[in-house]
């Protein structure tokens, strides 16, 4: 879907747009952007792409979103993209056969475990946003990892007992959850959460092509217990260094 955001209030402060901040970051490097709306900039974006062609602000504005892609104004749009050709000389797609590469780290005798990090509904991302809604942090207020019943039993640890999850970079205390759905073996921790914040763990190494961190596998070893910051004793006999990165 293409869909529309609407303003919800107004910038507080002295803060901008995310259009003027592109704008005036143009313009300080010498090209003269001089877009004033984003409609100007999406008809831009329709000019160049056919798969939008047939989008036009206005029944963005009346219908809130539009099935991608759409050609034609006032075609209904594809419910699946690539009906009948890919956008190719011949409207042919060409499979290529990819080969799997090993993870950098994987589990062994010290660190049992996978980590896996992703999203929750209620927290996007780190959670600047939707952290503040306070329905959503109702909803989800505690960082948790999400283990298998089996794994949570093997580790002593019951839900919403505090356990501890640790890589060769760091470790994070935070809420055990019992999920069915975590694949025996693997730990899921939602990255939102700076109190404990995922990434202490997770390995920075890059793959050999597209350059990307392997921030969703590493290895960890869960435990039973554990101390959050704010908890009395947090931090006792450890230097400011190991608390601090």
């Amino acid at each position: 879907m293409v869909q529309l955001g609407r303003r919800a209030l107004e910038a507080p402060g002295e803060a901008r747009e995310d259009l003027w901040i592109i704008v005036e970051l143009a313009k300080r490097l010498g090209l003269s952007w001089n877009y004033s709306h984003p409609r100007e900039v999406f008809n831009e974006m329709r000019s160049c792409m056919d798969s939008i062609k047939g989008i036009t602000w206005e029944r963005l504005e009346r219908d809130s979103s539009v099935t991608y892609p759409c050609e034609n104004e006032g075609d209904p749009g594809q419910p699946v993209v690539f009906q009948t050709h890919f956008p190719t000389a011949t409207g042919r797609a060409k499979f290529v056969p990819a080969d799997l590469i090993g993870a950098a780290e994987r589990p062994d005798r010290d660190y049992p475990m996978v980590l896996i990090t992703g999203r929750q509904l209620e927290h996007w991302h780190t959670g600047a946003i939707t952290r503040r809604s306070g329905v959503l942090d109702a909803i989800e207020p505690e960082p948790v990892a999400s283990l298998h019943p089996l794994d949570l039993a093997a580790l002593g640890a019951k839900p919403g007992e505090l356990v501890t999850v640790e890589s060769r970079r760091g470790k994070i205390a935070l809420y055990a959850r019992a999920d069915d759905g975590t694949p025996r073996g693997a730990v899921f921790i939602p990255f939102c959460y700076y109190e404990a914040a995922a990434n202490e763990l997770t390995n920075p190494a890059l793959d050999p092509f597209g350059k990307i961190p392997e921030f969703k596998y590493c290895a960890v070893r869960v435990t039973k217990g554990g101390q959050r910051p704010g908890d009395p004793g947090y931090g006792k006999g450890r230097t400011l260094g190991e608390l601090y990165g």
